[in-house]
């Protein structure tokens, strides 16, 4: 029943570490290696290296809610939605004109 899920590959969900530098400091964010892939994704889609995307994304959650309990959660379900609804990403081109908004 399950054995789409019970047999992935192992190297999909082994956890990585990478350091960035959010709002001036630097930090680390551990995530599995599929979220890491699907980030970087993200962030060519954007037209951005993918710590200037984590930056800009931890930014303007900063604006919006005012403090990021769980950046790492924020990250995942970042993803989810990526995969789960593309038509509300914006794309490089209007990323620049809702970013700046």
């Amino acid at each position: 029943m399950c054995n789409i899920f019970a047999s992935q590959d192992p190297a999909d969900y082994v956890c990585t570490t990478r350091s960035v530098r959010l709002a001036g400091h630097a930090t680390s964010i551990r995530l599995e290696a599929r979220f890491w892939d699907i980030l970087d994704q993200i962030a060519a889609y954007q037209g951005m290296s993918t710590p200037r995307f984590l930056s800009t994304l931890y930014e303007e959650a900063l604006q919006s809610q005012g403090e990021i309990a769980n950046f790492a959660s924020l990250l995942r379900t970042s993803c989810l939605i990526y995969l789960q609804r593309p038509q509300d990403v914006p794309a490089k081109a209007e990323f620049a004109t809702v970013s700046e908004s």
